[in-house]
């Protein structure tokens, strides 16, 4: 029987599969498994990958277009124009309901569309950002996709690994795991490789098994993998948390939106119906002009709309090299007012090189160099940029000397010690340990200094002599690591306690230079209202001096441990003053990303180690790039296939662009919905007919939606991406209260001319004075399209995209031709006398000119 084990209310399977392997010791479990400790052969891993499948879980499954086309159609708004058209339909008004069904697969049918191109295209692109793991197979280790993966299979872990599924561990040293995917906890548990035969109450407890989904936090470890996707732990909890994310500030918005015209609809269209029926007297005529205006006051074009402006965005920000991983994140990404950053990489080369291997006192020693090199070579974690730098370095030119040392044992660098050693053999025979790690955190571990082939004592008197060293060359820009050791003569193996009593023999001292475009970057985020921060682990000394370099402010400075000690609130606003917080743990990162969303602010963090994951969980946007762990690139939003600032400004941009497109359509919806419900109200009060036939309000509708497809590739001007755009409910209210009552204006005018110049109080001259409104109402929603669109003169200032002015230009000759085209008596229209034109150019241009006075007024009061 499968184990079960209840996470946040689930009831969780592990295969048995699994719980057997945890109880058998290595040999058995190999047997069992049908592999060796020299993995599986091409043609076993081919044989088991047909019978497994790949090891993917349910939420990498694309989306099928069933399942796609469900999504779109249960949106409330296609709901419930499907539900007006099957209404019309059934009480015998085939034309309006074929009208609404003409606009439900409008909408639909773009988005469904649109969604599944933009879908095959990112897929494409994500296709570029993939987690590996190392395998051996054939004796031999190679870097192989996750989802290559099969039952059977040695794999290696280190530092910064995915687990790659449910695995029995062979062999680990120092290994820690962190769970929190699984069950929440933040702390990493440590593992074993023995035959765990505790009966542990729950199976997330077995100290010899590594579930998929967690990640190592340190050491290393040999496993095999036991069972793989959707029959691992993390895959069977697939069909629980598969679904939507959690609903970001925008979406949350639009929402709302949405719901206040439906409940704008739910009041207006009962009052319309009464109002026609009691003055009209004809009940039928008033129950569908009620459904027509119900429909009008739809903005059923709002999902497509934005389904296309986020799909289109994560296009253009692909090609601007930053991959989309989480569509919601995009507006997030444009709202943006802070980026929090580690320097290396982004101000910095990411090109380290060592250039200086010396002893405390500052002279060169190749005996340091030759320890440093030690380390770096033998230890089996994650090799960073540092160890790069050392094995890479010309000055290392004795590498025959490495045949002369053997490795006996490591323990592996973690976050918390912030160093690392290893135990090796020299050629005496003597087992020395090796540490190298923060010059502070080494000093705390020593006990005595070599300098001149003597060792001497760490008097506190010399401490800060010794000190003024390392910390020189830190203010040089240099990034410096201690070296010490320790004679462990007898011992093959060793651990964290071994690590006390050093002797420091030195330093290592490495440059990573500031990015030449590091400062135009910077300068080109503040021009776009982002201000910068940088998060490090690195000291202080260095931090401020790359900081100088790129004309970033280095104070007031926040350490780890003034984060530390402080409550929310104090942080909170020191956390706002500060630019530089240096000497941070994972934990602190944490905390001053939660201290800076807390005040308000829409916070994106940038990292790419394994130290970071915890602060792209906690931000508003995780960027990632990706060389990065599989980790870090895991807990991302965004991917950014260069390490670069520029590339990242210009992702912003494209976000701000999605945002500014969705928010035009919204602009105009909903301000012209608020001013036709008041021409409504007021036409149905003292006409003596109905002030539209239902379907010409229908055919309006209709028309209106194809002047607005092409807004999602529509031109956005610079001064609407050049600061942070979050969502803002306020502002879209003053918006809709103020531009909304003057389109009413002019209707009302038009309403005037109809029934005093062209004589159409006589019910008989119904269709002329419908006709006159549905030409001046199509035309002008759809010319103010540009009046809307743009804070700027439209036409003159700012012109629209070419497929907008084509379309909006098409539609407006549509509706000008209607009245004498052959469908104009199906429709109920009237060819309109020669005077009216000329009165609706000037109708069109007051209209255009007083909603531009009434948007500048708005903009100098900074209401819009």
């Amino acid at each position: 029987m499968a184990n079960q084990h209840p996470a946040k209310g689930r009831s969780i399977q592990v295969s048995s599969a699994v719980l057997d392997a945890a109880r058998k010791n290595g040999d058995e479990l190999l047997r069992e498994l049908k592999t060796s400790p020299l993995g599986l052969t091409h043609e076993e891993a081919e044989q088991r990958t047909e019978t497994a499948g790949p090891n993917e879980v349910a939420r990498e499954k694309p989306q099928s277009g069933l399942m796609r086309l469900v999504k779109i159609v249960r949106n409330p708004l296609v709901v419930l124009l499907a539900a007006l058209s099957t209404v019309s339909y059934l009480t015998g008004d085939a034309r309006a309901g074929t009208v609404m069904a003409i606009m439900v697969a409008l909408g639909a049918g773009l988005r469904f569309v649109q969604e599944a191109r933009a879908d095959a295209a990112a897929a494409k692109l994500k296709a570029m950002i993939h987690v590996t793991a190392t395998v051996v197979r054939e004796g031999k280790e190679r870097e192989i996709p996750l989802r290559d993966l099969v039952p059977g299979d040695i794999v290696r872990l280190a530092a910064g690994d995915m687990i790659p599924g449910d695995v029995r561990l062979l062999g680990s040293k120092d290994l820690f795991v962190t769970q929190g995917s699984l069950t929440g906890e933040s702390l990493p548990v440590e593992k074993f490789h023995d035959a765990d035969t505790s009966g542990a109450a729950s199976p997330i407890e077995l100290k010899n098994i590594c579930f998929m989904g967690t990640s190592v936090e340190s050491g290393s470890a040999t496993a095999a993998v036991v069972v793989t996707g959707p029959r691992t732990y993390f895959g069977t909890m697939a069909s629980s948390i598969v679904g939507e994310p959690p609903p970001t500030s925008f979406d949350i918005g639009l929402s709302k939106f949405t719901w206040l015209m439906i409940h704008l609809m739910s009041v207006m269209v009962p009052t319309v119906f009464l109002i026609n029926g009691f003055t009209k007297h004809d009940w039928t005529s008033a129950f569908f002009f009620a459904l027509a205006v119900a429909v009008g006051l739809t903005p059923e074009m709002l999902p497509m709309i934005v389904s296309v402006c986020l799909s289109r965005g994560a296009l253009t920000m692909g090609r601007r090299k930053v991959i989309v991983k989480r569509l919601n994140a995009i507006q997030n990404f444009g709202g943006m007012d802070l980026l929090c950053t580690d320097k290396t990489g982004t101000l910095t080369e990411d090109r380290v090189v060592l250039m200086r291997h010396c002893d405390v006192t500052g002279e060169e020693s190749e005996d340091v160099l030759l320890d440093g090199y030690l380390i770096s070579f033998f230890q089996t974690g994650l090799k960073n940029l540092l160890d790069r730098a050392i094995l890479e370095s010309p000055d290392f030119r004795e590498k025959s000397v490495l045949e002369r040392y053997k490795k006996l044992d490591e323990i592996p660098f973690d976050f918390t010690r912030r160093m690392m050693s290893v135990l090796v053999e020299a050629p005496e025979g003597k087992a020395t340990l090796l540490t190298k790690g923060a010059p502070e955190e080494v000093f705390r571990h020593c006990s005595h200094f070599e300098r001149d082939g003597q060792i001497s004592p760490m008097d506190p008197g010399l401490i800060t002599d010794l000190k003024q060293e390392y910390e020189s060359l830190s203010e040089d820009g240099f990034r410096v690591l201690a070296v010490a050791n320790k004679d462990l003569t007898g011992k093959q193996v060793c651990s964290k306690a071994d690590e006390t009593g050093l002797v420091l023999r030195g330093y290592v001292a490495f440059l990573d230079p500031p990015k030449e475009t590091a400062n135009s970057a910077l300068e080109a985020l503040r021009k776009n209202g982002v201000g910068v921060k940088i998060l490090t682990g690195d000291n202080p000394l260095i931090s401020r001096k790359v900081c100088r370099e790129v004309n970033l402010p280095p104070e007031p400075i926040l350490l780890g441990e003034d984060v530390e000690r402080m409550a929310e609130a104090e942080l909170a606003d020191a956390a706002e003053k500060a630019t530089l917080f240096a000497r941070l743990s994972p934990a602190h990162k944490e905390r001053v990303i939660q201290a800076l969303r807390g005040k308000g602010h829409v916070v994106g963090f940038m990292g790419d180690g394994i130290n970071d994951a915890p602060a792209l969980r906690s931000a508003d946007v995780g960027i990632s790039v990706d060389t990065a762990t599989d980790i870090a690139k895991e807990s991302a939003d965004l991917i950014l296939l260069e390490k670069d600032l520029m590339v990242l400004n210009g992702g912003v941009t494209e976000g701000r662009k999605v945002f500014a497109n969705i928010v035009k359509y919204i602009r105009m919806g909903a301000s012209s919905n608020f001013g036709n419900m008041f021409s409504v109200l007021g036409a149905s009060a003292f006409l003596p007919f109905l002030p539209m036939a239902p379907i010409q309000v229908l055919t309006n509708n209709l028309l209106y939606d194809f002047s607005q497809v092409p807004i999602p590739a529509d031109a956005v001007d610079e001064e609407q991406v050049a600061r942070p755009r979050p969502w803002n409910i306020l502002e879209i209210r003053r918006f809709i209260l103020f531009l909304g009552p003057v389109s009413s204006i002019f209707d009302y005018t038009t309403f005037f001319i109809m029934l005093w110049v062209f004589h159409c109080w006589d019910p008989s001259r119904a269709s002329l004075f419908q006709t006159g409104w549905f030409v001046e109402s199509l035309m002008t929603q759809t010319l103010i399209i540009h009046v809307i669109r743009t804070n700027k003169i439209p036409f003159l200032q700012s012109r629209a995209s070419r497929p907008l002015m084509l379309t909006t230009a098409g539609i407006m000759a549509v509706g000008a031709l209607l009245p004498v085209s052959p469908v104009a008596s199906a429709l109920g229209f009237t060819p309109l006398p020669w005077l009216y034109w000329p009165i609706l150019a000037l109708t069109l241009l007051a209209y255009m000119a007083l909603t531009q006075v009434i948007k500048g007024w708005l903009l100098k009061k900074k209401w819009i």
